[in-house]
């Protein structure tokens, strides 16, 4: 997609992650400063497609297990980004038709594109917030995901590749607890991160100079740093590690959990 195509309101100047993801993905909805903003983080992350691949591949792995094993029917997608094969609905309607899924993001492309995110099956429903995850109040305030969702009932909180958006000025912690509080017992949080675990001094200086270049404000955590959100709930089997860990199924995009480099968990609230 070129600048000519670009839908009114759409600054294409300025890169998105939304659209960044795109581009790894192997999509065409994203422009010359997203690819620009793609390249200056694989100069320093040169697996950074097989991260993206392996992180589609965790969630849809993850949402099989919550519709087929756990019986959620419920899921808030943040960060839902640009529709690709395999959404959160089209996995979770193939097991259980009756799955309601609320998508959220702050790309006004993304909004574009929802008609894909809302080809819900007749027997479940989807919807579409435009909004950001740094307004925790406002989505879960907002009447789409109150008409579409009970907040009564076990709801998948779906983070996946969004928190290391938010720099610690952002609060992110904060941000995932407003967020988790306002679920009831038997909801789930899912997240995945991008890992500062298997970088040198050197190697981390080097990738937060590709970021700045990026011009897309990130923040690698530590295992550590990353299990702090996890804090209080009930961490599902095999509990949290990188992505490629998680109940795996043979086929991997990159055998090296350090090309990788994305952390990702499921955890119960209690």
């Amino acid at each position: 997609m070129d600048s000519e195509q670009a839908p009114p309101g759409i600054d294409v100047t300025k890169p998105h992650p939304a659209r960044r993801y795109d581009y790894w993905l192997g999509g065409k909805d994203n422009f010359e400063a997203d690819r620009e903003s793609a390249e200056a983080v694989a100069e320093a992350f040169p697996s950074v497609q097989f991260s993206a691949l392996e992180n589609r591949a965790f969630l849809r792995r993850v949402v099989t297990y919550l519709t087929a094993e756990a019986g959620i029917r419920q899921f808030l997608d943040l960060g839902a980004g640009l529709p690709t094969a395999g959404n959160v609905h089209e996995i979770a309607q193939d097991i259980a038709p009756e799955s309601r899924i609320v998508y959220v993001d702050n790309d006004p492309i993304v909004l574009i594109h929802a008609r894909t995110l809302l080809n819900s099956r007749p027997e479940g429903r989807t919807a579409y917030l435009e909004a950001d995850v740094r307004e925790p109040e406002r989505i879960l305030a907002h009447p789409e995901l109150l008409d579409t969702l009970d907040l009564t009932r076990p709801v998948a909180l779906m983070l996946v590749a969004v928190m290391h958006f938010l720099t610690d000025d952002d609060r992110p912690y904060e941000v995932v607890e407003r967020l988790r509080g306002a679920l009831p017992s038997g909801s789930y949080l899912v997240m995945t991160h991008a890992t500062s675990d298997h970088l040198t001094v050197e190697d981390l200086a080097q990738s937060d100079e590709a970021n700045r270049r990026s011009g897309i404000p990130f923040r690698l955590r530590s295992t550590a740093e990353f299990s702090r959100f996890f804090t209080g709930l009930e961490v599902v089997p095999p509990g949290i590690g990188s992505v490629m860990s998680w109940r795996p199924e043979g086929w991997r995009a990159h055998p090296r959990p350090e090309a990788v480099s994305m952390l990702g968990a499921v955890a119960r609230i209690p």
